[in-house]
C-alpha cells in the first residue's frame, strides 16, 4: 500500500515511537474519548497501541498513520489491512485534533482513505466504537457505516462493530 495516496488533502506519514509526544498532544485534546474508552492516554498507552497486533497478523499489514496539515498532526489512524478477512480493512483507531473538529477534517480523511482502499481492492471497512458514546456513533453513521449487529463486551464497556461496503 502506498500510504501517500490515502489522502489528496493531507500529507500522510507513518508514525513511530519518535512521534509519541505529538500523538499524545493530539489525544490529550480529546478527553471525552477516554471517558468511554479508558485508561487515560499516556506515552505508555500510545507506545502499547503502536505495538498492538491481533494474533496471527504480520506487522506489514498494520499502519499507524499521521495525517498532517502545515507540518502538524491533524489526525491519527491505526489501520489494519486484511482483517478480519482478506477483503476487509479495520480502522482500529481514529482521532482528529480537537482544534480541527467540526470543520470536516475527519470526514475528508476517512472519505479519501476509503476511496483509495477501494481502488486497491478492499471490499469493506470495519471499525468499532464504545456503546453509549454519541459522538463517534454520529460521525461514523454520517459516513455510511452501519452496525453489523455484533457487539463485544470489554472490561470498560461494550464495543459496537460497524461496517461499510466500499
Amino acid at each position: 500500500m502506498n500510504i501517500s495516496l490515502l489522502s489528496a488533502q493531507f500529507a500522510v506519514r507513518s508514525l513511530s515511537a519518535a512521534d509519541i509526544p505529538e500523538i499524545l498532544r493530539l489525544c490529550e485534546g480529546n478527553p471525552e474519548y477516554y471517558r468511554y474508552c479508558p485508561p487515560p492516554v499516556s506515552a505508555e498507552t500510545i507506545r502499547s497501541d503502536l505495538a498492538a497486533m491481533p494474533t496471527g497478523k504480520a506487522d506489514a499489514e498494520k499502519y499507524d498513520l499521521g495525517f498532517c496539515q502545515n507540518g502538524r498532526l491533524a489526525a491519527v489512524m491505526d489501520l489494519l489491512c486484511r482483517y478480519p478477512d482478506d477483503e476487509t480493512v479495520l480502522i482500529g483507531f481514529f482521532m482528529v485534533d480537537r482544534s480541527l473538529q467540526g470543520a470536516g477534517v475527519g470526514s475528508r480523511v476517512i472519505s479519501d482513505c476509503l476511496q483509495y482502499l477501494k481502488s486497491i481492492g478492499f471490499a469493506r471497512a470495519r471499525l468499532g466504537y464504545m456503546k453509549g458514546n454519541p459522538q463517534p456513533k454520529a460521525f461514523w453513521e454520517k459516513l455510511r457505516f452501519a452496525p453489523t449487529g455484533a457487539e463485544h463486551a470489554r472490561g470498560h464497556g461494550t464495543v459496537v462493530v460497524m461496517e461499510r461496503a466500499l
